[in-house]
């Protein structure tokens, strides 16, 4: 299996169910977040970050383009700008928009896979901006991305648990992807 193949089946599965789950939050609920602990995004926050948790990762891996102003290098921010607690977050207004940004963001994946091709992704080496001394292969970093969108749609996951939504195991996996 190539990397092209394996990315682009992987991301199959994560998007649509990510989309399903999304289809049921409850669009009164966007400024819930569990009661318990601290650092909690919000239900609109996490919707936000969904929006764009790979595709814009991969972009940024294939372009070296994180998105900062012009001048400003990852060097030059603090860890909290890296990495901002999650009252900083900001939080979709929708749940429409969150659906939105999900699609924006798939399309953003799939055209840096065709972009990046076969070999840069098997063979050209890049570093994350927050492990800047560790290169790794660009699709490990693009498979990477996709884990990220995964880890998040698990979070959503649960966050509706919380809620008493009815979900259950299949709602996290969904679907076998062929």
């Amino acid at each position: 299996m190539t990397w092209t193949q394996l990315l682009k089946t992987e991301m199959a599965g994560v998007y649509s169910t990510t989309a399903l789950l999304l289809d049921r939050v409850d669009p009164n609920c966007l400024d819930w977040k569990p009661a318990t602990g601290s650092n909690w995004m919000t239900m609109g926050q996490l919707l936000k970050h969904i929006g764009d948790a790979c595709g814009a990762g991969c972009r940024a891996f294939l372009t070296g383009d994180w998105g900062l102003p012009p001048g400003v290098s990852v060097e030059d921010l603090k860890p909290e700008e890296m990495l901002p607690p999650a009252e900083k977050l900001p939080a979709v207004a929708s749940v429409e928009e969150a659906k939105k940004a999900l699609a924006g963001d798939r399309t953003t994946a799939l055209e840096a896979i065709d972009l990046a091709g076969e070999a840069q992704l098997e063979h050209k080496l890049v570093a994350a901006p927050w492990a800047p001394g560790v290169e790794c292969a660009l699709g490990r970093h693009f498979l990477q991305m996709v884990q990220h969108l995964d880890r998040h749609k698990t979070q959503l996951f649960y966050y509706l648990k919380l809620q008493g939504q009815p979900v259950s195991t299949v709602d996290l996996w969904g679907e076998p992807q062929v």
